[in-house]
């Protein structure tokens, strides 16, 4: 399997954040993770579309946006157009689903349903025919440098066997608290895309970005063993 890491611009240097992204794609991250907060979902406010569509400019890297936000529809076209390549919507924020995820398409972005850790699986299996990609929150959503709530490994292990089982092309991506030394741990329980922010952030982003690859190698290797 292929596992790529989503460096969360959330926990960058927000005085530098045009040099910050283009030192994690030139590491070798192949995700942006951009966190929309709306401080009504979720009681924090982060940046919008101006923000991301300035990053667009800086680097050449798959836009993973995040929409931490009430009833985003509206808003879908300004983020597709700001250059974001997938947008993630909570199951929680959403009055109909499926209209969301369909406004998602329709821009020519590709469609991912967000969970948080106390939502059930069976929440977001209705809609694993319409995403890319699925996003279980491995922290309460809102700010950055939790710990992980490893009680949440059990629903991604869930959806990775019902992924399995349908025959699915769906993406299950992980985000929050996830450091080096558990990194495994998550990819194990099913995660492909792993998203980090304080782990990347902290000290020398480069080195971290390269050493996270290092750690999905190593963890191939283990599994193939």
């Amino acid at each position: 399997m292929k596992y790529i890491l989503s460096p969360s611009m959330l926990a960058a240097d927000v005085t530098a954040l045009g040099p910050e992204i283009k030192k994690i794609g030139n590491a070798g991250a192949e995700y942006v993770h951009l966190d929309v907060m709306d401080g009504t979902f979720v009681p924090n406010i982060s940046y919008g579309v101006p923000v991301i569509s300035g990053l667009r400019k800086c680097v050449d890297r798959f836009f993973d946006v995040h929409l931490m936000v009430q009833e985003p529809k509206h808003l879908i076209p300004a983020f597709a157009r700001a250059g974001a390549d997938l947008i993630s919507v909570h199951v929680e924020a959403c009055e109909n689903v499926e209209e969301t995820l369909a406004a998602i398409s329709y821009e020519g972005v590709l469609p991912a349903i967000a969970m948080n850790p106390a939502t059930p699986v069976e929440k977001v299996l209705p809609y694993l025919d319409q995403v890319k990609m699925v996003l279980v929150m491995t922290v309460i959503p809102g700010k950055g440098g939790q710990t992980i709530i490893r009680e949440t490994f059990p629903k991604v292990a869930k959806l990775r066997e019902i992924v399995k089982e349908r025959g699915l092309d769906v993406d299950i991506e992980a985000d929050g608290g996830i450091t080096l030394e558990n990194v495994h741990e998550v990819l194990g329980a099913g995660a492909n895309i792993v998203v980090a922010g304080t782990s990347v952030f902290r000290g020398d982003a480069a080195e971290n970005v390269k050493s996270f690859y290092k750690e999905f190698s190593n963890f191939n290797k283990k599994t193939e063993q």
